[in-house]
């Protein structure tokens, strides 16, 4: 029985098909056990108090008599609920349970209560906006709710918050300078109390339904990252010595990282050069960061452009050797986040409760300004973390304001350090006419003008505007060579000129990504022996992905990414000088989604026609201007979305103090517009079987089948996608998009072809 007498109504919070009630869960438990998960939670930025509270009246309507005859008479209800704040649905209107514990807020902690309903009253559909001709938080407030107080007797009586976390009462007082900023970290510190109370009601949960899958949850010792730290050292000595210049300044690179750990946590920028060993220098740095300041994670942020498994495969390489604790690395794609709220998905959502998460720019980006509990459920996992944001100037100029803010918020109020790791700064620190940049941002290399120097190992040159048939043979002149088109479709159209020749091979986001490094593999293996390689990709190999090839074609992008293309180039120095050229591609008008950043780097390149205004196209002065031009200069496009904007705090006399906008908001903020549709392809006998473990399963996968087919995804366009559906991809379970007949839509070269729209130069930009 509970420790708290739900006496002989029967409270309660779970229901077990065909299962006595005496082994039902006790609702007063249930709210015990998220109070104390959510408030420890919560700690970690200073708000135990709030994260206690929250837990423990989040489900203060299953009270009700008519919930509480609903569970006994329908089982689990989390497996019956409604899940979509929208439904009009009555059956759902009647068990409705989370309006209650959000009035209660309100009515007992006033002004304050407000920050606690909004988590409350969307802990199971999603945060809702303030005000909307939908389902909202005014309408909860105002909605007529079923008797429940009489449940309280049952638990604990709690003192509301009286006062505000130091986070916010700072906020304030900058109200009047910036009344939009005061409300956003408002509006933040909502969505991680939001993240702590998901998180707890999704463990607690699961340890009452399946507590073995529970008990089955992977424990890291607590000197796990003590002990990466060292598993890092192990490998880093084992590597050559100095065989070049560049092996020289790598090692510099790595001291400057261990030497700047000491230094307390906030912002930091690690500028290197590409091919300066910022992987693993970055990691080194995160690691005795981390030790020293008692941070408890490393997020490793890549770009949505990138294939992030080369990182992950870098990372369990260098951890490989601790056998003895489980694997220390999450990798955490966006592919298999298929859009819909049920409580499988929510209880399958990833926490981020890791040493180490590598995920994407998108997942991590548009996590921060999501409302749906399984996207944010890991956000309080960010707090007092190592945030390394590798290549951090990718962001599109619409979303500079709200991204650069949030960046703000995790270092300022949730203790997290975030290192902005790129080859080409400075592009997100505050200056003038740039008023939203970052400030206090602490450099980690004390010299990165002369560590560009030290690595300068390319020429970048100039081929104008070319044909396909004139790039062939230009590639072909070159018996290893990598050339880097802006397309998918491009990519196909270049690699099937050449692919009757030695040494061809294509390589694009067309492909799983277990399919990708398996060719980036032989790719290495062809480079080190000297064999013809001429690899056609997409953007995607442009970072984490460590090759070394003698000459480099670019299709004109933006200069940050040509840069990483002639970091793919002379990469170890072992030529006297690589070289990359620059061409415009005859799909130029296909390449819509990189019309801006191309025309810049065309300007500084002097468009093809006249001198180009830098001798030295990746100089750090090349790069600054690249910025001031792109980013710097567009004011009224740092937050075109309208993200900060639709936050607000209205007073303390109003009934609706705090109007945010989370529902609204979480519907605009897209990195991609069209990030595609993920379909999981059966490849090989490997992703065969865990095809067939997700097909012939009688329940939803879990969490770690679906880290494991991530690794089988392949994004395609909306539209080929709908068109395939039903024909060459089925749903399984209803939600997740399995490929049909891979032999017939599965190239071991191309990757997945579902019709002849694939090969269009414009189809999906990696």
């Amino acid at each position: 029985m509970s420790a708290y007498d739900h006496g002989a109504r029967g409270y309660y919070a779970h229901t077990l098909p065909n299962r006595p009630p005496e082994e039902w869960q006790p609702l007063g438990d249930h709210l015990l056990n998220v109070a104390e998960l959510a408030g420890t939670f919560a700690a970690a930025f200073g708000a135990e108090e709030w994260g206690h509270i929250v837990g423990q009246w989040h489900d203060l309507g299953k009270f009700a008599d008519a919930f509480q005859a609903y569970l006994a008479a329908n089982g689990d209800y989390h497996s019956a609920e409604a899940e979509s704040a929208d439904t009009n649905c009555a059956a759902a209107a009647k068990m409705d349970h989370t309006s209650a514990g959000a009035q209660h807020a309100v009515s007992v902690a006033g002004i304050p209560g407000h920050l606690l309903a909004y988590p409350i009253a969307g802990h199971h559909a999603g945060l809702l906006d303030a005000v909307s001709d939908r389902a909202c938080l005014d309408k909860r407030l105002r909605k007529q709710v079923e008797s429940w107080e009489h449940g309280l007797a049952g638990i604990p009586t709690v003192v509301p918050p009286v006062e505000l976390p130091a986070a916010l009462v700072r906020a304030l007082d900058h109200r009047t300078e910036s009344p939009a900023e005061t409300a956003f970290t408002f509006a933040f510190f909502v969505r991680m109390l939001f993240s702590c109370l998901v998180d707890a009601d999704f463990l607690d949960t699961e340890r009452f339904m399946d507590p073995a899958k529970c008990a089955g949850r992977p424990r890291w010792p607590h000197d796990v990252l003590s002990r990466m730290a060292a598993g890092l050292e192990r490998h880093v000595q084992a590597l050559s010595g100095a065989a070049t210049v560049v092996d020289a300044e790598r090692r510099e690179v790595r001291g400057a990282c261990l030497r700047a750990a000491s230094m307390e946590p906030g912002l930091f920028s690690l500028t290197v050069p590409t091919g300066g060993g910022k992987t693993l220098s970055s990691l080194a740095f995160a690691l005795r960061h981390a030790q020293t300041h008692g941070l408890q994670r490393i997020v490793y942020v890549i770009p949505f452009t990138s294939i992030i498994e080369q990182n992950a495969d870098v990372f369990r390489r260098v951890f490989a050797p601790l056998a003895d604790m489980p694997d220390p690395v999450i990798e955490h794609h966006s592919a298999l986040d298929v859009g819909t709220e049920s409580a499988a998905s929510r209880l399958a959502a990833e926490n981020w409760d890791a040493p180490l998460i590598v995920t994407t720019s998108l997942q991590f980006y548009e996590s921060l300004f999501a409302n749906r509990p399984s996207r944010c459920r890991k956000l309080h996992n960010l707090a007092r973390s190592v945030i390394v944001l590798d290549e951090a100037q990718k962001l599109p100029v619409e979303y500079l304001h709200p991204c650069l803010l949030a960046l703000r918020e995790l270092s300022a109020n949730y203790r997290s350090s975030v290192v902005l790791c790129t080859a080409t700064q400075p592009a997100v620190a505050r200056r003038e006419g740039f008023a939203i940049g970052l400030e206090g941002v602490r450099e980690i290399v004390p010299d990165p003008p002369g560590l560009y120097a030290a690595l300068k190992r390319v020429e970048v040159r100039d081929l104008g505007s070319v044909t396909d048939e004139e790039l062939a043979e230009r590639i072909l002149q070159e018996p290893q060579s990598l050339s880097i088109v802006n397309t998918r479709g491009h990519a196909r159209l270049l690699y099937e000129r050449i692919a009757e020749h030695g040494g061809a091979v294509h390589l694009s986001a067309a492909m799983c990504p277990v399919h990708r490094s398996s060719i980036i593999a032989d790719v290495r293996e062809r480079l080190d022996g000297g064999r013809p390689c001429r690899v056609i990709s997409t953007q995607l190999i442009e970072a984490g992905v460590d090759v070394d090839f003698p000459v480099v074609f670019r299709s004109l992008a933006g200069l940050d990414a040509i840069a990483q293309a002639a970091g793919r180039c002379n990469r170890n120095g072992r030529l006297a000088s690589g070289i990359t050229f620059v061409f415009r591609s005859e799909h130029r008008d296909a390449e819509r989604f990189l019309r801006e950043t191309s025309q810049v780097a065309d300007q500084l390149m002097g468009g093809g026609s006249a001198a180009p205004l830098f001798s030295d196209l990746l100089s750090l002065e090349a790069v600054e201007r690249y910025f001031q031009l792109y980013y710097w200069s567009q004011e009224t496009r740092w937050d075109q979305k309208g993200i900060i904007g639709d936050t607000s705090i209205a007073g303390y006399s109003r009934e609706l103090p705090f109007l945010f906008s989370f529902q609204s908001i979480a519907e605009r903020f897209r990195l991609i517009e069209d990030s595609g549709r993920p379909v999981i392809i059966p490849w090989q006998e490997e992703g065969q079987a865990l095809c067939g473990r997700l097909r012939f399963s009688k329940d939803e996968p879990g969490t770690r089948l679906l880290r494991q087919l991530q690794r089988y995804t392949v994004q395609v366009p909306q539209r080929v996608w709908m068109r395939n559906l039903g024909r060459s991809i089925e749903l399984v379970h209803d939600r997740y998009p399995l490929l049909v007949s891979p032999e017939l839509h599965y190239d071991s070269r191309l990757g997945l072809v579902l019709d002849r729209e694939d090969h269009s130069p414009d189809c999906f930009m990696i």
